[in-house]
């Protein structure tokens, strides 16, 4: 016997049954369906960026992922540590067409039978099928170990608002084992207290190594090598300067060093792709050459996808892109291909226009700029750049005014909180700032010269941290790099005194 049961909302709509030997497939124009990814075998994080695109060639339209999750092994514990994580997709396909497509990938990618919950390089799983409830000999929807399982509730959690967004949402709701829906479930099952333990780290993957990056602050030194950046524009032309300049930082403590060769200051001039990978490229190369770079992360700061592409083959690890993928159409999905994070700022306009009186209108400012950042989020995920390598950034000094990059700086939970209502993964990204000598600054201290701003930069910075930012973006990494210790230490001491 094979039952499936629609639902809308709580309520029952239909049962629909058949016979043994009269299958009845639900076929509707498209389905919203979860589907959940493991791996603990060879290049785990290779096999779920193959499965992904198998995937999406075989009819399955990936519209959100989750967080990634490395995770202990379950049930079967002497194996290797897994990743996981799961998507949200639309479909034509049937449940059991859906299942069958699901298994094929699994087969093409090396999975045998072996031992049940034993070591496997792909696993793929319905966790949800539009809002059927589905018993059969082979499939079984929702799937009937969700609820037990942390390692999977905090991916599908991570596929959802806070607020119910669709008629599908609240039937998954409605389907879980909790009167209060999956967030009480979650809740009940230890929800976000669970995540950094040693049994489940939320990472980001980078440099083929996973970045546990919720557990200290990140200092990114900023290297521009354009001749006219607001605060040290021509300084750090010549490759012999800038690789100078990178040693120091590196040698005060940065973590990442950000490389820009195009100024995005207000009302600067665009130059070229091919003028911008002139500056970059020597430069580039040579800090990729130095031996203190072995354990440290470059970004490449840009809003051209072919300057994106082309530093990313030369070895930079992450791509900033002021613009969110606004300025260059090819830019997403250059990104996705390049399979690098990615740190999408908020901006409106160009740097030509950002300051102009349209686009310094807010009602309220952390609100529209966690919506606007949200908007961005996903599009950058239906080109195909899953939520597991996306960095935030509100964009301090980017079309606002000084009381608007002072509410940010106090309001980054509210712009977490606001972009959780659409979506928790994206609102579990880590979060960078950028406020380092920026012209409201100088406003509030009087001080007109952009390097007399760092004492102003260290106080913003440590209220960023003690709101949630994860990495900092400045001119000043000795001095910045003391203040983020210290903050650490603060919130390691309150986290062992909760």
């Amino acid at each position: 016997m094979i039952i499936y049961v629609t639902f809308t909302a709580a309520t029952f709509c239909s049962i629909l049954h058949s016979a043994v030997d009269h299958s009845v497939e639900v076929h509707s124009p498209d389905q919203e369906v979860v589907i959940a990814l493991g791996s603990n075998v060879g290049d785990r994080l290779n096999n779920f960026n193959q499965a992904l695109q198998l995937m999406r060639k075989s009819g399955i339209h990936i519209t959100k992922h989750g967080c990634l999750y490395e995770t202990a092994p379950a049930y079967v514990t002497d194996q290797p540590r897994f990743l996981n994580s799961a998507v949200r997709a639309v479909t034509k396909l049937g449940p059991h067409e859906l299942l069958g497509v699901l298994k094929t990938i699994e087969r093409n990618m090396g999975r045998s039978g072996g031992i049940r919950y034993g070591p496997r390089p792909i696993d793929l799983d319905i966790l949800f099928y539009g809002k059927y409830q589905i018993g059969s000999d082979i499939l079984t929807v929702p799937h009937e170990r969700i609820w037990e399982r942390p390692f999977v509730m905090a991916p599908l959690m991570d596929l959802l608002g806070l607020v119910i967004d669709s008629d599908t949402v609240a039937c998954w709701h409605s389907l879980s084992t909790d009167s209060d829906g999956l967030f009480g479930l979650w809740d009940k099952l230890g929800g976000e207290s669970l995540i950094g333990k040693e049994g489940m780290k939320r990472v980001l993957p980078i440099r083929n190594h996973l970045w546990e990056w919720s557990k200290k602050t990140s200092v990114m030194g900023i290297l521009n090598l354009t001749p006219d950046s607001f605060s040290d524009g021509g300084k750090f032309a010549s490759v012999q300067n800038a690789v100078s300049h990178v040693r120091s930082m590196i040698s005060e403590g940065a973590d990442i060093i950000d490389i820009g060769a195009q100024s995005t200051r207000p009302m600067a001039s665009r130059i070229s792709a091919e003028e911008e990978l002139d500056r970059l490229i020597p430069v580039l190369e040579a800090v990729l050459e130095m031996p203190e770079m072995e354990e440290k992360l470059i970004s490449v700061d840009t809003f051209y996808s072919d300057v994106a592409s082309e530093a990313v083959k030369k070895g930079a690890h992450l791509v900033n892109d002021v613009s969110a993928g606004q300025l260059d159409p090819n830019m997403l999905k250059m990104v996705a291909s390049l399979d690098v994070p990615y740190i999408a700022m908020h901006m409106r306009g160009d740097p030509t226009t950002m300051q102009s009186r349209d686009n310094l209108q807010y009602s309220d400012v952390c609100s529209q700029v966690a919506s606007e950042l949200f908007s961005r989020v996903k599009d950058a995920e239906l080109s195909g750049v899953p939520a597991w390598r996306i960095i935030l950034d509100p964009g301090i000094g980017f079309s606002k005014k000084t009381e608007h990059n002072l509410d940010i700086l106090t309001g980054l939970p509210v712009i977490r909180s606001e972009i959780a209502k659409r979506s928790l993964a994206a609102s579990h990204a880590p979060l960078l700032i950028g406020p380092s000598r920026k012209r409201f600054l100088g406003e509030i201290c009087n001080r007109p010269a952009a390097g007399e701003r760092d004492p102003a930069t260290i106080a913003s910075v440590t209220a960023g941290i003690f709101g949630g930012a994860n990495i900092v973006r400045v001119h000043n990494v000795r001095d910045n790099v003391d203040a983020v210790k210290v903050c650490d230490a603060m919130l390691k001491e309150r986290s062992i005194q909760l």
